[in-house]
This record gives structure tokens, C-alpha cells and sequence, in this order.
């Protein structure tokens, strides 16, 4: 057997990550299929897989830099830091801060809070390269403190449960009088006190959870927890242990499980019983703690499934809401958000006060959307698209494209990436989602207007092909251009330009070099239409001026005749100023 550490230091932490994401790799497709609380959206499982991945990408990336540095490690001794091995301390705190800024879903985001709360106790000292049975004792009791603090409303029978279970049954681990000084400094018959206590209080979740008990099944999010739990214990004793397989199968029979015990609404504010909101949105925010003590009030009445963990300035927010734009602006009150996803439930979803029935089967048809500014993912969403926010500077990568594909959860998908520069990444998403068994369309829209005109003709009753067909020449058939500020002196098609000038794009092109926004949005916007046209949209970022709008409308209607115009707003992270003519 494998020499294993005893201890808790950096190269522990690398390995239970590593084991903690084949682990959920290999129970991802079982906890998909189990997942019925708060929405049996089938996802709990890979984004639980997906949050872990971020972790474990976060620790060798401060393993890769140590070694960068040319630093040789300090021997096989797995409980000393060595000069070229992190300490304790940086890796806990990548693991926690790669699972923050990754976290998906509810249960992905409780985890990220649990492992932060470990990495608060294991990083208190520094300097410390290893801690024994005792500080994992106390990292895994603040770890279940934590999390249950950062929900809003706590339900037994969940995530919650389980943590606090293990937390208590490690705090009992070795209490014997002839047990307690050896478990005092080993790790891993602390790891298999919780995972235990884990295990016990999973087979019990059916019996505090009525819609688990309807469904036959044990809490997915709690499953994903044991299975983490169980990656700690190999860490620490090179064994896998199985005595969770009974647990992690559990269904029930009959209602005898649930004899006697309380429905999800008497446990903590579960969701009403005629089903919940409609939309899914999770963000990063840059925010003190007091904007996001007002946070959590504001988005506390506006959905439910709040969870709003992090800290030192950087939180990951996650809600439930019918107003996705309310629940974005609130974000924007207190502070900067950015990452922005927002999932629309089909309306097969399940909630947790519905019927207990089984996870959805895939919608036939979704699309989705990257889009610039909070604003307009708002307007995507409520328009039924899900959607990935292209940050100022920091395009989505593909992976995010596929993330978005699968929460999309359908059969079929449209692939709008509203940007020229970003076709090459939606066609490498969209052939790696085809190989996941999805029909995937992209739709090479360069602009966000291009996909608004798009998504006001897809219908999904229609045959793919002839949706598809419709969204194209819908796109197509919408010039579009950009009002935008020069950042630096620059050469373009009109000449050269200053930082601080006013650029006006149209087609990707510069067109007008000018100093006011608002003349320089109405010649182009007159250059636009005398091609002719019958509807023109603006998409108006926060920058824009405030009189522009009326501005503009205005101009079309008495200069050309039969042309609508429709005002949507950008958003804080969209451009000063987009337009579509169709």
C-alpha cells in the first residue's frame, strides 16, 4: 500500500482534491439523476463535479508556481513544507477561492462555503505546514457552521444535515480514553468519522424531506457531500471505503420513512407547493459586507434558495427568482458583479413543493446566449434563452459555452455567440456538446442585436431546421453598430483616432471619429437608415448618456417615416451604445 500523509498539510490537500473530483466524476450521472431539491433540474452532480474541478485546478495552479520558481520540494516527508512546496495555508486558500469563483448551482455553492470554512480554520496560522486529527476536528465543525449561516433559510434533510453530521461525529472520533491521543493527531480516523456520521445522516434525509420521500430517493447534494467525505478518507488511509454503499442507493419503500416527521415547509421554509421561480442566477460580486448584508435582504424578498457565500470582498451569490433583472440590479447596488449565469427552469422543472416527481427529461429545444451587460442577459433570460455574460476584456472561454449548453438541458440547442470574435470558441463548444449527444445550431450572430432579432422569431414547435433557418435571415437581415470610447490612439478606417474620442462602428468598422456621443450616435444611426429599414433597436449601457434615448427616438420618428424604434438597457458591464436597424 501507497505511503499516506497522517497529517493535514499542502500535498494532502492536492490529493483529496484530485480524488474528491474522480470520485464526483464517477457518481456525477447517479447524483444528476437524483436531484429533486429545491429544483429537480437534474444538475446538482455536475455542478457539484464542476465546483470541485475549479478547486483542484486552483491548488495545482499554486503547485505549478512553486515549481516555476525553481524551487526543489523538501524530500518525500509529506508533513513538511519543503522551500519549493506551498504551506497549508496556500493550498486551502486556492482550494477555497477556485471553489468560490466556480461554484454552480445551490449544492455547488453550499460546498464552496464548507470548503471555505475548513481553509478559514486550516490557514489561521500561516506558517503552520500541517495540522493533525484535532484542527480537522474543528475545520470540518466551522466548515457545517459556515454554510448553514450563508443560507438564508436552512431545511433539514439537505447538504446542511449531512455536514453538521459529519462535523459531530468527527468531534466524537477516538473519544475512547486509549483511542483519543492517537486520533488526536490522525487525520484519517477523524475522515472516518465523518464520512460515517455522513453516511447516516444521508439515509435519513427521505425521512425529513417530503419530496425526497415522494421521489424515493436520499438528498443529492448530501450525496455529493459523502462522496467528497469519502475522498478524505482515502486521502488519509489509501483505502476507498464502501460501507456508504447502502446509504448512497437508499430509496424507500413506503412511507414509513417518514412517519411522524415534518414536511420540507415545517423544516425551514421550503418553497410554496404550486411550484417556484422561474429563473436560476448566480453571479461573483465585488462588495464590502455591509452592501451585502443589505444584498441578502433585497434578493431574500425578491426569490428563494438564497445563498450568498465569500468574503474579503469577493462573493459568490446564488437565488432563485421570477426577476432576474431585479435580482442582477441588486448585485449592481452593492457592488460590481460579473460571471452573471441565468438559467431558465422549463417548465418541467420540479420544485420542491411540487409532486415529488422524477427529474425532468431534457427540454426539446434551448438557446443559448452570450451577451454583453447584465441588462441584456436579463432580457435573453426572460426571453426563455440561457445565458453566458461576456465580461469587458475577458471573453468566455468554450468550456463556459458547454457549461451553459448543459444547464440549458435540452435536446436541441441555438447557439447564439453575438460577437464576431468568438465564432472559432461557439464552434469548438458546439462540437464538444455534440458529442455529448446534443443537436447544437450556431447561429454566427456578430452583435447582441443580431441576436435579439433572432430570438423574437424562434419558435420551438417549429422543426429545427426551420428554426433555425428563420433565427439566420431574422439575424442577418439586422445591420447593426457600436457607439464606444477610444482607449488609446489608434489607426481605423475614418482616420486616426484619440484616446477619448467617440467611435462610431458600424459592422465592426469605424465609420465616425467624434467628441459627443450623442452626434455621433445620430450619424450613424442616419447613415444606418438610408439603406432603408423598419425597426430600430438601442441597447443603452449605463455610461450613455441620460437625454440620449429620447434623442434618437425622436430622430427617427420625424425624419423617417413607418420606423419603430424599441430602448433596452445594456447593463453596467454592456457598451456605451449599440444599434440594430432591421
Amino acid at each position: 500500500m501507497p505511503q499516506v500523509p497522517q497529517t493535514f498539510d499542502a500535498l494532502a490537500v492536492r490529493t483529496w482534491c484530485g480524488l474528491a473530483l474522480q470520485a464526483l466524476g464517477r457518481a456525477r450521472a447517479e447524483i444528476d439523476a437524483i436531484n429533486v431539491y429545491p429544483v429537480a433540474d437534474g444538475d446538482t452532480g455536475t455542478n457539484l463535479y464542476l465546483t470541485v474541478e475549479s478547486a483542484a485546478t486552483a491548488v495545482e495552479a499554486v503547485f505549478a508556481g512553486h515549481d516555476a520558481m525553481g524551487a526543489v520540494g523538501g524530500g518525500s516527508d509529506a508533513a513538511s513544507a519543503g522551500p519549493g512546496r506551498p504551506t497549508l495555508a496556500d493550498a486551502v486558500q486556492a482550494m477555497a477561492h477556485g471553489a468560490l469563483i466556480g461554484a454552480r448551482g445551490n449544492s455547488g455553492t453550499i460546498l464552496a462555503q464548507l470548503l471555505r470554512g475548513m481553509a478559514q480554520v486550516l490557514a489561521a496560522d500561516s506558517e503552520t505546514a500541517h495540522t493533525g486529527g484535532q484542527g480537522l476536528r474543528l475545520a470540518l465543525r466551522h466548515a457545517a457552521d459556515s454554510a448553514r449561516e450563508a443560507v438564508a433559510h436552512p431545511v433539514e434533510g439537505t447538504v446542511l444535515t449531512v455536514a453538521s453530521a459529519a462535523a459531530d461525529a468527527a468531534a466524537g472520533a477516538g473519544a475512547g480514553a486509549g483511542a483519543r491521543d492517537e486520533a488526536e493527531g490522525d487525520c484519517g480516523a477523524v475522515a472516518r468519522a465523518a464520512y460515517e456520521g455522513a453516511c447516516a445522516a444521508l439515509a435519513a434525509t427521505p425521512g425529513q424531506l417530503a419530496v425526497l420521500r415522494r421521489a424515493g430517493v436520499v438528498d443529492a447534494g448530501g450525496r455529493g457531500l459523502v462522496a467528497v467525505l469519502a475522498a478524505l478518507v482515502q486521502t488519509f488511509t489509501g483505502e476507498v471505503p464502501g460501507a456508504s454503499e447502502t446509504a448512497v442507493h437508499a430509496r424507500v419503500a413506503d412511507d414509513e420513512a417518514g412517519a411522524g416527521r415534518p414536511d420540507a415547509g415545517e423544516c425551514g421554509d421550503g418553497p410554496a407547493a404550486d411550484g417556484g421561480p422561474a429563473f436560476e442566477v448566480i453571479y461573483l460580486l465585488e462588495a464590502d459586507d455591509a452592501a451585502v448584508g443589505r444584498l441578502r435582504s433585497r434578493l431574500d424578498g425578491l426569490g428563494e434558495s438564497l445563498v450568498v457565500v465569500g468574503g474579503d470582498g469577493l462573493w459568490n451569490v446564488h437565488v432563485h427568482v421570477d426577476d432576474a433583472g431585479a435580482a442582477v440590479e441588486a448585485g449592481v447596488e452593492a457592488g460590481r458583479p460579473y460571471r452573471i449565469r441565468i438559467t431558465h427552469f422549463a417548465a418541467g422543472d420540479v420544485h420542491t413543493g411540487g409532486a415529488g416527481r422524477p427529474p425532468r427529461e431534457p427540454a426539446q429545444r434551448a438557446v443559448v446566449a452570450v451577451v454583453p451587460g447584465e441588462g441584456l442577459a436579463g432580457l435573453y433570460a426572460e426571453a426563455g434563452a440561457t445565458t453566458v455574460l461576456a465580461r469587458a476584456g475577458e471573453p468566455p472561454v468554450s468550456g463556459e459555452l458547454v457549461d451553459a449548453v448543459r444547464r440549458a438541458h435540452a435536446r436541441e440547442v441555438v447557439l447564439l455567440p453575438n460577437d464576431a470574435e468568438l465564432r472559432h470558441t461557439a464552434a469548438a463548444a458546439a462540437e464538444q456538446a455534440r458529442t455529448e449527444g446534443v443537436r447544437v445550431a450556431l447561429i454566427p450572430t456578430r452583435s447582441a442585436v443580431q441576436g435579439i432579432a433572432a430570438l423574437a422569431v424562434h419558435e420551438p414547435e417549429r422543426r429545427f431546421d426551420e428554426d433555425v433557418v428563420a433565427m439566420t435571415s431574422a439575424a442577418g437581415a439586422t445591420r447593426y453598430a457600436e457607439v464606444a470610447v477610444a482607449e488609446r490612439q489608434s489607426w481605423t478606417m475614418a482616420g486616426i483616432c484619440q484616446a477619448g474620442d467617440v467611435l462610431g462602428l458600424i459592422e465592426d468598422d469605424v465609420a465616425v471619429i467624434g467628441s459627443d456621443v450623442t452626434e455621433t450616435a445620430e450619424i450613424i444611426l442616419d447613415r444606418m437608415l438610408a439603406a432603408g429599414g423598419e425597426m430600430v433597436t438601442l441597447v443603452l449601457g449605463d455610461e450613455a448618456p441620460e437625454s440620449i434615448a429620447a434623442h434618437l427616438e425622436s430622430r427617427v420618428r420625424e425624419s423617417y417615416l413607418a420606423v419603430d424604434t424599441v430602448v433596452y438597457r445594456g447593463g453596467h458591464q454592456g457598451p456605451l451604445l449599440l444599434i440594430g436597424v432591421e
